[in-house]
Parts: structure tokens; sequence; C-alpha cells
């Protein structure tokens, strides 16, 4: 039989948040973390408001020893260890240093990149002959799998470690990568999320498509604007989620707070084939990733109660929900609730699907529905197809039984992964 799989810990790092507390206030009460950047107008870009956490460098000595701290320069490896130790603690696990790991727990922590700063730092170097000046942590730093390495290092993990990448699905992804493993018996708890770097040099390439915002330096909490008839692109940002995910019977044996169940999920790839290309979704496969995801948890589509969408205030959003609508078969006042974290942090990236993932976990424990902001003026195309109340502006106090949780990623590719709220 396959096993059943629960969440157990939750850790984030957040532009509008970091750590659980600080980020469920922010998330209830609509508090947006975009920030205008300096860096961004000093390089030109059309583009000059993002989304960074606050870390203090005292903030890192908690999870860097002063040794790892030297010459180290990876945004996406900082927040991926914090939030994923966070996790670790939450989730009531210890970190010993112990001679042999711990066989049956793991990571599969995805990015997109790995300390772009610091390659870049390394190339300067390396042109101006100073090799020798590298350190000894700057392949660790900037090998894709450098968050996975340092996070299995850190808790002794002695199941699989790796890591994945999949554009902006990949947070989404691991989450299902490690489901599966623990189904099949084959681990006892995965930690699973995903985190990206921050800074022009990760930016840099959206702002030169124009897929970013440039409308709103003046104002950047008014920036980011999905589902919108005002959007005009997303802003640029990072951070990074961890949930810790367990068999059943392993949480209830150490008697672990659960705070949801993964039912079940999907992921597929439009293959830039049909409306699919490298940045635009293949419609078929979307609905067709949904409803997949629906067979695999043995739910039926008027089960969901909300959606926590991918919805990154491009054009692309009315298409979005144009797919949850076939794919669900509910429209206008039958359509589930549905959000968008990125109003309030812009879009992660390879981090997104995790970070959301967090967020939609914590509603599910808490009984709420967390605002979209920035969408008064909501698209009319979007208006056609669902109930305007359907796309809460202030946050609901309300029970939610199911959930799904969707990212759609650059090459086509998708996830969707399906969350319960726990029940003995």
């Amino acid at each position: 039989m396959k096993k059943r799989v629960v969440i157990t810990g939750l850790g984030i790092v957040a532009p509008n948040g970091v750590g659980l507390e600080a980020f469920t206030n922010a998330i209830k009460n609509g508090v947006s973390g975009i920030e205008f950047d300096a860096e961004l107008e000093r390089l030109k870009f059309s583009c000059q408001i993002s989304g960074t956490p606050n870390i203090s460098e005292e903030f890192k000595r908690d999870y860097f020893t002063e040794l790892e701290l030297r010459n180290f320069n990876s945004t996406g490896i900082l927040y991926g260890v914090i939030a994923g130790i966070d996790a670790w603690k939450d989730a009531g696990l210890t970190i010993e240093n112990n001679e042999n790991p711990d066989w049956e727990s793991g990571t599969i922590f995805g990015t997109g990149t790995s300390g772009i700063e610091k390659f870049r730092e390394s190339i300067y170097k390396i042109d101006d002959f100073q090799t020798r000046r590298l350190g000894s942590t700057a392949v660790a730093q900037t090998m894709n799998s450098g968050i996975s390495a340092y996070l299995g290092g850190k808790l002794g993990l002695g199941n699989q470690v790796t890591t994945n990448s999949s554009a902006c699905t990949t947070g989404t992804e691991s989450i299902l990568m490690g489901f599966e493993r623990i189904q099949q018996g084959k681990a006892k708890r995965m930690l699973v999320g995903s985190t990206s770097d921050s800074g022009p040099y990760i930016w840099g390439g959206f702002d030169a498509m124009k897929v970013c915002t440039f409308k709103h330096n003046e104002f950047p909490d008014k920036g980011s604007r999905p589902m919108s008839a005002t959007a005009s692109g997303f802003v640029p940002s990072s951070g990074a989620g961890a949930l810790v995910i367990e068999d059943l019977d392993s949480a209830l044996a150490r008697g672990a707070r659960i705070y949801a169940e993964i039912l079940g999920g999907n992921v597929n790839s439009g293959g830039q084939r049909g409306e699919g290309t490298m940045t635009a979704p293949n419609s078929v496969a979307v609905q067709k990733c949904i409803t997949d995801a629906l067979k695999d948890a043995n739910v039926n589509p008027n089960e969901i109660d909300a959606i926590n969408g991918h919805l990154t205030a491009t054009s692309k959003d009315a298409l979005e929900i144009q797919n949850w609508t076939e794919a669900l078969g509910r429209r206008r006042s039958d359509f589930p609730y549905i959000n968008s974290l990125k109003s309030m942090v812009g879009h992660c990236l390879s981090g997104a699907g995790s970070v959301e993932s967090v967020a939609t976990v914590l509603q599910i424990y808490n009984d709420f529905i967390f605002p979209n902001i920035n969408c008064e003026d909501l698209n009319e195309e979007i208006k056609a197809l669902i109930s305007e109340d359907k796309i809460p502006q202030k946050m609901i106090n309300k029970q939610l039984n199911i959930v799904a949780k969707a990212s759609f990623g650059f090459g086509d590719v998708n996830g969707c992964v399906i969350f319960k709220k726990y029940k003995d």
C-alpha cells in the first residue's frame, strides 16, 4: 500500500517576512514586501523595484559558522539553508552530529541558479589572474546542487540528497518528488522546497525580455498586480520555502504536529507544441496537469475549496483563469476562491512554488484565505469567467478542506499539488 504523506514542518524566507510568525502576519494583512531597488536604478533597469528578504549579518550567524561565511556570496543558498533548517526545527526534529547519517531522511531542494553573485566574482578573479583567491567553497556555492549539499551536510541526511530545476515550477515539483519517494516507502521523511538568488544578475534577463513591470517605480507596493486590468508585468523577487514531509505513521509515532496532508499531484510539459513556447503555456497541457493531479489525489473538481494560482501579473493571467475553469468545469459563482501570493512578494522565480506552497499550507492549517492586493481594478476577461467575490481583496476567515496549488514555468512545464486538511 502507498504511504500517506503529511507536512510536519515549515520554513520561509520571503520579501515580506522571514520566519513563520512574520510571514503569516504579513500575508493575513496584505503586507507587501516590494521596495524600490537603488541598484536596479543605477544599472538603468526598466523595472526598478524588487522583493528581497531582509536578513542581517547577525542573523546569518545563527545558521552558518564564521568559517562558512568567509568568502560566502550566495543568496540562494543563504535563503534555502535558513528556510530548510527552520522547517526541520519546526517539525520537532533535532540536528545531531552523529557518526552515521540519518538514512531515513533526505532532501530534494530546487533552484534555478546557484550563487550567481559568487560566479560573477569568480569570473572576475580568474580574468584578473587571482584564481587562488577564489576560496575553497567557490564550487559548492556555484554548483546547482549547492543548496541540497549544504542542507544535507548541516542536517546529516543519508537518504536521497539532490536538487531539481524546472524554472518557476521547481518548488512545486520538488514537493511532488519528495511525496512520491515517501509514498513508495523509500524514505520516512524528506525536506523539500526551493530557493532563488536575488540581484540584478538573476533579474537582468527578465528585464531585457520586457516581462517585468516598469510603470510603478515610484509606488513599489502597488507594482505587483496579478489579475488587475493595469497589470504590466511581474516584479522580480527572491526567497525560499521549505516543507518537512513524512509518512503518516512516522509523524504519529513521534507525536508531530501535522499542518496538512498531501493527497497527490502531477507534473507535465506542453512540449512547446500548439500554443506552447519557451515562455508561453500550452493550455491543453496546463488543463491536463490539473485534471491528472485531481485523479492522482482521488479528488472531485467540486471538492476544491480554493486555489493558490501561479498568476504573475502578466497578460497570461486571464488565460490561467480560463484554464482553471475548463479543467475544473466550474465558472462564475461556482468557482473556488483563488489568490496569488505574488501580489505581496513578487515573483520569486525558482523559489516561487515552495514559498507559495508554504502560504497555502498556512491557510489550511489556520483557517483563512489571504487577500489579493492591487487588483481593485479586476481584469475584464477574468470578470467574465468567475465572480469577483471569488478573488478576495481582504482576508477571509474560512475553514478550508482541499486546496490546489499550481505552478507554470518557462520551458512549458507545469506542476499541480493537492493539499488537504489533516483529520485523524
